[in-house]
């Protein structure tokens, strides 16, 4: 603000404004970072349950919304025996967060070893020093209710490692008949997120990747239109803050030396 930027909130390109409005508006160049904040669920039975939520949700609630002070009305479910699903920081944020919140058991529940977590050590040790179980080499394939419709079981497969995949990662290979069933309250799917598809579905002249990511020219951040640049998650998919601020300077840059011409 105190350079002179103006803010328009509650305001959505896509649905508030289109592309095109932009352009009557006389702007000339666009710059999207719109982000990867679409959760990721499995597909299998039961996620739509009550008690069963993604990450985003939960953190969101609890970190920006005040859902974990007594004097704020957020509200969020809190359970006494919370399963998080997924290995990387997100999970162990969102385990030692229901940790706090007062659950009696908090698990990690990895397909793969973990050894092959993508999470911090540091991350992972702090987890286990909060009380965090971990459940490696198992992968949820149900999850049932209780007669009020919330979750209150989970089914999960035990697994193996394979050969390893395109990541370098041993794969996770199911053992056939190994199936149990965990007690839970509430469980917290946290396996990544997508790109904001609001932006790509909202101009269809813009080129996008299979995996839902807005295509540039890794020099300029230049999108398949010439005055729409993009950078950070929604062109890398989930990425580091870091690289989002490299790409926003390049695209600034090369913004600024296209609109001097």
């Amino acid at each position: 603000r105190n350079m002179g930027v103006k803010f328009e909130k509650d305001c959505i390109v896509g649905k508030t404004l289109s592309y095109d409005n932009l352009h009557e508006m006389g702007f000339k160049g666009v710059f999207v970072a719109s982000g990867a904040g679409l959760p990721r669920f499995m597909n299998i039975p039961g996620e739509n349950l009550n008690g069963v939520m993604s990450s985003n949700e939960y953190l969101t609630r609890v970190n920006l919304m005040g859902a974990g002070r007594p004097d704020w009305d957020t509200p969020v479910l809190r359970g006494k025996r919370v399963a998080v699903i997924g290995g990387g920081n997100t999970a162990m944020d969102s385990v030692r967060t229901a940790r706090r919140m007062g659950a009696e058991v908090a698990m990690i529940v990895y397909r793969r070893s973990e050894d092959e977590m993508p999470a911090r050590v540091e991350e992972v040790k702090h987890a286990k020093e909060e009380g965090v179980e971990f459940m490696t080499l198992h992968n949820p394939i149900e999850y049932r209710a209780n007669e009020n419709g919330r979750v209150n079981m989970m089914v999960v497969q035990q697994m193996e490692l394979g050969e390893p995949d395109e990541s370098g990662r041993r794969s996770p290979v199911a053992i056939e008949g190994a199936i149990k069933e965990i007690p839970v309250d509430l469980v917290i799917v946290s396996v990544g997120v997508s790109p904001n598809p609001l932006i790509p579905n909202a101009i269809p002249e813009l080129e996008i990747s299979r995996r839902g990511t807005i295509v540039v020219d890794e020099n300029t951040m230049q999108s398949s239109l010439g005055d729409l640049y993009a950078g950070g998650d929604i062109v890398r998919g989930g990425a580091t803050v870091i690289l989002a601020m490299g790409d926003g300077r390049r695209a600034a840059a090369a913004m600024a030396e296209a609109l001097e011409k």
